[in-house]
């Protein structure tokens, strides 16, 4: 069959089936893959490196196996973000420092992809180590929004994202500590969800007991993402906390789409300030919710604390990881990084001791929440899409902040108290640019998040794989 470009609109869901039933090929989505990101890829720069000839070996081999016999995702190829090694593909991590590694093994999570039927054809883009919610770097410069590319994707998957916007990916491998998965998932319209610490387990890892960063699946549906979820889950004894594979529950959940009784929302969960562009988007996506017939309620846990206690755990995972890099490599790290890391260094130990009771405290005032509500919804980000030449936002709506990630409180504060969370399109701005919705859930509660979530998404916008920018549409 060679490439066919009406693949590119199916979900991947669509796409899994027809691998399934033999009547398409793993070489036949890498030669797709292969056209659709030489027609787009230049103009958005999602996908700096490939690796195609991997791809099609890996490819070759599957097919000796009866198609029904290929793993969950059956052969279906996707791109892992440049944070992760993938053995015998250029892995920058977004940094100068590596920019020619190679590495000779795979972290677990490409393994057990590859284990389910992935097929791994490119890496990424990621700003380096991950660090901020743009994506650009020294090594290949900046991902642009494939809805408009004069602004920003996000980050730090965002890569990912502006691959599964322009075309280029059908599912795609991200991670997530304070909205890498979420923010690029609102700025480029598409879906990220982030799970529970130990759903998504990865290693061997330079900080295998942080709490605070978790990998997951980005697509361009809830389904998808619940298909993509499923294959990523299981025990691995590389790290020291990882729950059971799922068994296909969060397909099948995404499958049996399920009314939330009493749903929360929130503008900005007391911790930020608010595009009014943004706003508009959202409280009308409240109002079509509510019409719809799902209770809506004004409300929200009591995040007061939650900046000061983030701003010290992320210091600490920064300085835990990468101190020595700082000490070896300053001169080629960039100085968002550097002050990440110094942060850390220069922690006391009773700021961390009260920032992890506050954290503590905090997962115990949401815990109560949940007794009452089934989830809660808030926006994606603050912002729509910014330029891409800016770093990151500096203010809204007359608020100047501080750091390089106070922007994305909205996002970390889920992050801080372990919450399950997915990013799903709501709308979009009077010129076109995506806004995203935040749904998060109980702890551990990722079956439950995806069916409410897949009610919500049928509600709020018929957005399916075959809606795709005009910008790149080949």
């Amino acid at each position: 069959m060679a490439a066919d470009a009406t693949l590119i609109r199916k979900s991947a869901a669509e796409i899994v089936d027809l691998l399934k039933h033999g009547d398409v090929s793993p070489l036949d989505l890498i030669d797709t893959l292969e056209h659709r990101i030489a027609a787009v890829d230049p103009a958005i720069n999602a996908l700096p490196t490939l690796c195609l000839d991997r791809a099609r070996d890996h490819a070759r081999r599957l097919m000796k196996t009866k198609p029904g016999n290929r793993g969950l995702l059956a052969g279906l190829p996707m791109p892992i973000k440049d944070l992760v090694p993938v053995a015998g593909v250029r892995t920058t991590f977004g940094s100068p420092i590596f920019a020619d590694f190679i590495p000779e093994e795979s972290e677990s999570i490409v393994l057990r992809l590859e284990d389910r039927g992935a097929i791994v054809y490119a890496k990424s883009n990621t700003p380096e180590f991950g660090a901020g919610g743009h994506t650009f770097n020294d090594v290949f410069g900046t991902t642009a929004n494939p809805w408009n590319p004069a602004r920003s994707a996000g980050g730090s998957s965002g890569g990912a994202a502006a691959a599964l916007a322009s075309g280029c990916a059908w599912l795609a491998h991200g991670s997530d500590m304070a909205g890498s998965l979420r923010t690029p998932a609102s700025f480029c319209g598409v879906v990220g969800l982030r799970p529970s610490p130990g759903r998504v387990p990865s290693g061997p890892d330079t900080n295998p007991y942080g709490m605070l960063t978790v990998e997951g699946p980005m697509a361009r549906s809830v389904t998808d993402a619940a298909l993509a979820l499923d294959a990523m889950t299981g025990r691995d004894a590389t790290v020291p906390f990882a729950t059971a594979e799922s068994g296909g529950a969060f397909l099948a959940a995404a499958c049996n789409p399920r009314k939330p009784q009493r749903v929360a929302f929130s503008r900005d969960l007391g911790l930020t300030m608010l595009d009014p562009v943004v706003e508009e988007v959202f409280l009308n996506a409240v109002r079509r919710l509510e019409a719809a017939g799902i209770e809506m309620v004004e409300a929200c846990p009591d995040f007061t604390g939650a900046h000061e206690a983030f701003q010290v755990l992320r210091a600490v995972a920064y300085a835990a990881a990468m101190g020595p890099l700082l000490r070896d490599h300053r001169d080629r790290l960039k100085p968002e990084v550097i002050w990440n890391i110094e942060q850390g260094l220069a922690l006391e130990g009773s700021a961390i001791v009260e920032a992890e009771r506050e954290r503590a405290r905090l997962f115990h005032v949401v815990r109560t929440f949940f007794e009452t509500h089934d989830v809660i919804v808030c926006p994606g980000a603050i912002v729509p899409p910014f330029p891409a030449e800016e770093r990151y936002v500096r203010e809204c709506n007359g608020r100047k902040f501080e750091t390089y990630f106070d922007w994305i409180a909205i996002a970390y504060g889920f992050t801080l108290v372990s919450l399950p969370v997915i990013c799903i399109p709501c709308g979009v701005t009077a010129d076109g640019l995506p806004v995203g919705l935040q749904i998060a859930g109980r702890n551990g509660g990722e079956a439950e998040l995806i069916a409410a979530a897949r009610t919500i998404e049928d509600v709020l916008f018929d957005w399916r794989p075959e809606t795709l920018p005009d910008c790149v549409v080949a």
